[in-house]
């Protein structure tokens, strides 16, 4: 086998698993806690809803957008480094968020940093560590593992979070997780190593040349759809189901923070099984059911009285929906494409996830705004995901047929 990347022996799995499950404990809690300070900031400034999810939009977008460079330096540099960075940022980003009151400063100085960290502390800056640790039997195991460990920061930070705005007020909330993310992530960082490496001989596949195969190459583009339509669902029930719940007449806040922490429970079974059904069954008919089945489970909740125990049992069966995507791309694109570039290839899909979250963060902001309420948005919801179903069906998810010195990696 000729590559950078081949192995000459791999550092323990379950310790790329613990480190990377840390970091993305930490920093897919907090983000998908962020719901929780919209009312807050927005009466404390007398700003529009619009202004706050403008922010959030942004947020995604840039998290997007770093994706790609972020999985490029872990598959240069190593993931360490690049958590590193990502800590900072996240620490800075959050400050930020608590410091600044003028709308066009908060939106993009928040958007822009914790973006950024967002990049480098999440998915697509892990995965390539772990693809390339873990051995072929176990990749889509490991990537459910990892999957699984954002989901449980999700059920573990929504309650901190809640009672931190609730007992310290929204500002000190954010000085304390600004806090945390330096002592938690910097530690974790430090425990990961890379698989060593050996010499490449002959022609090795640039990073240029590995962005153009994957553009070029239908079942990537049709991964970047259905990404597109993940990003978009998740944001927008995930930054606007508190204040959906309030306007409809459920003012108890722990309702929301309950849900929150159910679809992050419920998750932590769903991308477990996710990635291990991964290894059993064709990854693109298991993606194109979990999209069909959102459509399913959104269409439900909001044609059923709602209450308490509604809003419950669409937490419970949207978690098991959640995240278990993540490992099922994942372990697409290395199968596809190999692991060389693996974190690089799932940061332009992940651009792809962000572009549809910064949508419908902002598109849910701004149909409040405009109409008083979410239908519209509901409707348009349900729609993508049957077209999300729909694109993953002809994934094709055979190696891509290479000259022998260029190779997928396994």
């Amino acid at each position: 086998m000729s590559s950078t990347h081949q192995s000459i022996g791999r550092p323990d799995l379950t310790s790329v698993l613990i480190a990377t499950g840390f970091v993305l404990t930490l920093s897919m809690g907090v983000r998908h806690g962020f719901g929780f300070w919209l009312q807050p900031v927005s009466q404390e400034y007398h700003w529009t809803r619009e202004t706050f999810s403008m922010a959030i939009a942004i947020q995604n977008l840039m998290w997007g957008v770093f994706g790609p460079f972020a999985g490029m330096a872990a598959d240069k540099l190593g993931t360490a480094k690049v958590i590193v960075v990502g800590a900072f940022l996240f620490a800075f980003g959050l400050l930020w968020m608590a410091l600044v009151n003028q709308p066009f400063a908060f939106i993009v100085g928040s958007g822009i940093f914790i973006g950024a960290a967002l990049a480098c502390t999440t998915f697509g800056a892990v995965s390539g560590i772990i693809g390339r640790t873990a051995p072929d039997a176990k990749r889509s195991w490991a990537f459910g593992m990892s999957s699984a460990a954002s989901s449980f920061g999700q059920f573990f930070m929504m309650p901190v979070d809640q009672q931190l705005i609730q007992h310290a007020g929204w500002q000190n909330a954010l000085y304390v997780l600004a806090a945390l993310m330096l002592v938690v992530m910097l530690p974790m960082a430090w425990k990961l190593r890379e698989p060593p490496q050996v010499a490449a001989v002959g022609p090795q596949q640039s990073m240029m040349e590995a962005v153009r195969e994957a553009f070029a190459h239908k079942p990537f583009l049709l991964l970047l759809a259905g990404y597109f339509v993940c990003g978009f669902q998740l944001v927008f029930i995930g930054m606007n189901m508190p204040a959906y719940l309030k306007d409809k007449g459920i003012t108890d806040p722990s309702v929301a923070v309950i849900a929150l922490s159910l679809i992050g429970l419920f998750n932590i079974v769903g991308s477990y099984s996710a990635g291990k059904l991964g290894g059993l069954f064709p990854k693109r008919f298991l993606l194109s059911s979990i999209y069909l089945s959102r459509s399913i489970v959104i269409a439900l909740f909001i044609l059923a009285p709602l209450s308490t125990y509604s809003v419950y049992i669409f937490a419970a069966a949207m978690g098991v929906l959640w995240l278990s995507t993540v490992p099922l791309t994942n372990g697409v694109i290395a199968g596809i494409f190999g692991l060389k570039y693996l974190s690089m290839l799932s940061g332009f899909v992940f651009f792809s996830h962000q572009l549809g979250s910064f949508i419908g963060a902002w598109l849910g902001g701004y149909m409040y705004t405009k109409n008083g309420n979410y239908d519209a948005v509901w409707l348009i919801v349900i729609a993508l995901g049957i077209f999300a179903a729909l694109v993953n069906l002809p994934i094709n998810e055979n190696a891509i047929v290479r000259d022998t010195d260029l190779a997928p990696v396994r």
